[in-house]
């Protein structure tokens, strides 16, 4: 069966819920602690779910009316979790690439180009940097969207996650300057009742905020009257510009009240004191990182707080944050944490005799999977291939140029993959990208949509 037979058969039964699709042959990376990695195994997808992972389920019958694809030579493993991009600013990609510090990034682009945005630019930007993010294998990815100036721009944000089939989290706030109207927090109501009650569960609401009144004025720090609106509503709240003294102070502060909980995701972390991680592991609060924001910005320490966020036994999730002046995958991340965290420990270990604490890539691997779901509020649902779940799977072709041989299938896809060695991607069982293409995408009307809206038009 060729690639495009076996595309056809996919797209026809799309609406089928019991359409199965078994996918033999494969290496399968699961990250799922009890299953492990098979060297060789069949996974077997049932409507959106995962029902079976075994080194062969072919002779058990699974094949039976089922599309099967032969995935020899490739390797099989949960889809990436962006657990925090400015997914609006896709149109501003790399306008700073060398941007300075935290200052000059909210001078320029919230200050300066989000105060011009609409509602159609809200939806193109956030559509290309979800189609993006499938492209390279991230399947879910919360949209950290802090532009909502209006209830249109939040409406456009959320249809254009729902239009390209992303695992999608819309976490919404206000802008930071500029003429709004007033709407945010009392308008996540009626996104959840117009968007997430019926939800056909790809698409998750939550509360976005900042740590502290430093940025942008004491309504957008998180608080009692935020906690509250996350309580009333049932959904989670992600707390972005958690730096330094300022927010361990608060953290400390929340800590006390009861506003730490697993509901909670704190973005960065970076310079927090001791006791602000011993309050937010006690609390089982969440967190994720942003690698190659904190370093090539200078967040604060400018060091990603993984040694501080393990040393409390939080494990954390990672994210791309900001497109103006950082790459768009994960890959990336993964490996500029596993460099950084590596170099930190030998240099510290250096001359002592000290044995370093390194971490490994299969650590990096987790916290890009199933920690990032976890951190999200995801956990029960991807993250990791465990029957059950939703089947958010990467085909990854293992015998290309720059993966062949296949020696260790975990430091291949850490080390040695990018988004052009991803052959599949499949989220909730529907397939968004196909033969290295992502689907159901005209790449030249798009880019004329983008061009129009864009910084490189100098229309803002």
């Amino acid at each position: 069966m060729n690639a495009d037979t076996t595309l056809d058969q996919l797209r026809r039964q799309d609406t089928d819920r019991d359409r199965r699709v078994l996918l033999t042959g494969a290496t399968i990376v699961t990250m799922d602690p009890d299953l492990g990695v098979l060297p060789k195994g069949d996974l077997l997808i049932q409507g959106s779910a995962i029902v079976a992972v075994a080194p062969d389920l072919r002779t058990a019958g699974a094949a039976t009316g089922a599309v099967v694809i032969d995935a020899t030579g490739s390797i099989l493993a949960p889809g990436f979790v962006d657990t925090h991009r400015h997914a609006w600013e896709a149109q501003l990609r790399r306008i700073m690439p060398d941007v300075n510090d935290l200052g000059e990034y909210v001078t320029s682009t919230l200050a300066g180009i989000a105060p011009a945005y609409q509602p159609q630019d809200m939806y193109i930007g956030t559509r290309l940097a979800a189609l993006t993010a499938i492209d390279s294998g991230i399947t879910t990815m919360l949209d950290f969207s802090h532009n909502s100036r209006t209830a249109a721009h939040s409406d456009a944000a959320i249809r254009a996650l729902a239009d390209t089939g992303i695992r999608g989290v819309h976490a919404s706030m206000r802008p930071h300057f500029g003429a709004w109207d007033g709407q945010w927090p009392a308008d996540l109501t009626r996104l959840q009742d117009t968007y997430f009650s019926f939800s056909d569960g790809l698409l998750t609401l939550r509360l976005a905020t900042l740590a502290t009144d430093e940025v942008a004025g004491p309504d957008l720090a998180y608080g009692e009257h935020l906690a509250r609106t996350v309580r009333d509503l049932g959904i989670g709240a992600s707390i972005d510009a958690v730096f330094g003294l300022p927010s361990s102070e608060v953290i400390l502060g929340w800590a006390k009240q009861g506003l730490l909980g697993p509901d909670v995701s704190l973005i960065h972390c970076t310079g927090l004191t001791p006791q602000a991680w011993q309050a937010m592991a006690e609390a089982g609060a969440n967190v994720a990182l942003a690698p190659t924001s904190d370093a090539q910005i200078g967040l604060e320490s400018a060091i990603p707080a993984i040694d501080e966020a393990l040393a409390v036994g939080i494990r954390p999730g990672l994210s791309i944050d900001v497109e103006v002046a950082l790459a768009s995958d994960m890959f990336t991340q993964m490996r500029a944490l596993h460099a950084i965290q590596r170099m930190r420990a030998v240099n510290a270990a250096y001359g002592t005799g000290a044995h370093p604490a390194r971490i490994g890539v299969h650590d990096v691997l987790d916290f890009a999977t199933l920690q990032g779901a976890r951190s999200i509020g995801l956990g029960d649902k991807t993250g990791s291939l465990t029957p059950g779940k939703q089947a958010d799977v990467l085909v990854v072709r293992a015998e290309d140029l720059n993966n062949m041989p296949l020696n260790d299938p975990i430091g291949t896809l850490v080390l040695g993959s990018d988004a052009r060695n991803i052959d599949a991607v499949f989220i909730a069982g529907q397939v968004r990208k196909w033969a290295g293409a992502v689907l159901d995408v005209d790449v030249a009307t798009l880019r004329e949509d983008v061009r129009a809206s864009g910084y490189g038009d100098r229309r803002f």
